[in-house]
C-alpha cells in the first residue's frame, strides 16, 4: 500500500471557515458557485431514520446559513445531485426529485428493495445513477423510472458520471465503470470511500467518512491532505468548486460543514 503514496505530498489544504451553526447531521454538499449557495443535505437525528426531519438547507459561501429548512420532511437524505433546475436527493429509499427554483419536492420515485440509498450523481444526458451502500447495489433512474444497473459492488457509496462513464467509490477502491458496465481499477485508498469529486484533469478528491481526505491521481497515487480522525471529525460526501479549487466537507456528526483552500 505504501508504494502509491507520493513520495513528496504535491497538495495540501488550508482551512477557509467552518459553519458555527448546528446542522444536524449533514451528508453531502453541492455547491452552486453562481448563485453563492451551498446546498447541504440535513439528515436529522439518525442517518436510518423514515422519521421525516430530513431536508435540505443552505448555507452560503462564506459558511453563513440562508436557510436550513429550505426543504423538509425527507427521510435521512445523503447524496445530492443536479441538472439544470431540478435536484436529486437520495432518500434513504426513494430518490427525490426537487424543483430548485420553486424550493419544492415534486416527485419521489421508490427504489425497488432498497435499503440505505447513498451517494448519487446524474450524466449530461440527465441518467441518474444512485449506489445503496447496504445492498451493494447501483440503480439507474432514466426518465423518472428506475431499473438496477449494477450489483455486487462492496461498500458502494461515492458516484461520479463522467461522459459515458461513471466511476465508483466501493470500498477502498474507486472504479470506473464504461458504458458497458465493464469495470477497470483506478486506484486503492486505505480506507473506504465517501465522497467522490473529480478536479477535471484525471484527478480525484476522495473522502473517507471517519476522517480522511485524499488527493488521487489519475496514475492511482494519492496524498494525504487532512487527517481529523482524532478529532472525532467525520469527512463525509465533499462538494468541489473546481475554479477555486475549494472543498466544501459535511461533519456528520460534529454537525458542521467546513471550506478548505486546496493549493
Amino acid at each position: 500500500m505504501a508504494l502509491s503514496i507520493s513520495i513528496k505530498a504535491q497538495h495540501s489544504l488550508e482551512k477557509i471557515w467552518e459553519t458555527d451553526s448546528v446542522v444536524n447531521l449533514p451528508e453531502s454538499v453541492l455547491p452552486d458557485i453562481k448563485n453563492k449557495i451551498l446546498y447541504v443535505s440535513v439528515m436529522g437525528n439518525n442517518p436510518n431514520d423514515k422519521d421525516g426531519i430530513g431536508g435540505v438547507a443552505k448555507i452560503g459561501l462564506d459558511g453563513k446559513v440562508i436557510d436550513l429548512n429550505w426543504i423538509t420532511g425527507l427521510n435521512a437524505p445523503k447524496g445530492l445531485t443536479r441538472i439544470g433546475n431540478l435536484m436529486y436527493a437520495a432518500d434513504l429509499t426513494d430518490v427525490v426529485v426537487i424543483d430548485i427554483a420553486k424550493g419544492k419536492v415534486t416527485l419521489k420515485i421508490p427504489i425497488d428493495s432498497a435499503k440505505f440509498l447513498n451517494d448519487i450523481t446524474v450524466s449530461d444526458k440527465g441518467i441518474v445513477y444512485v449506489s445503496d451502500t447496504r445492498t451493494k447495489r447501483i440503480h439507474k433512474v432514466e426518465k423518472n423510472i428506475a431499473s438496477l444497473y449494477m450489483e455486487n459492488v462492496n461498500s458502494v457509496n461515492g458516484l461520479k458520471a463522467i461522459g459515458n462513464d461513471l466511476y465508483i467509490a466501493g470500498g477502498k477502491t474507486i472504479w470506473k465503470a464504461d458504458a458497458q458496465k465493464k469495470l477497470t481499477a483506478i486506484a486503492e485508498l486505505p480506507y473506504g470511500g465517501d465522497g467522490l469529486e473529480p478536479i477535471g484533469n484525471g484527478d480525484f478528491l476522495f473522502t473517507s467518512w471517519g476522517g480522511y481526505v485524499y488527493y488521487v491521481y489519475a496514475d492511482g497515487k494519492y496524498d494525504l491532505l487532512l487527517d481529523t480522525h482524532l478529532e472525532k471529525k467525520n469527512t463525509a460526501d465533499l462538494g468541489y468548486d473546481p475554479v477555486k479549487s475549494i472543498l466544501y466537507i459535511p461533519t456528520f456528526y460534529k454537525k458542521t460543514v467546513m471550506a478548505y483552500q486546496l493549493k
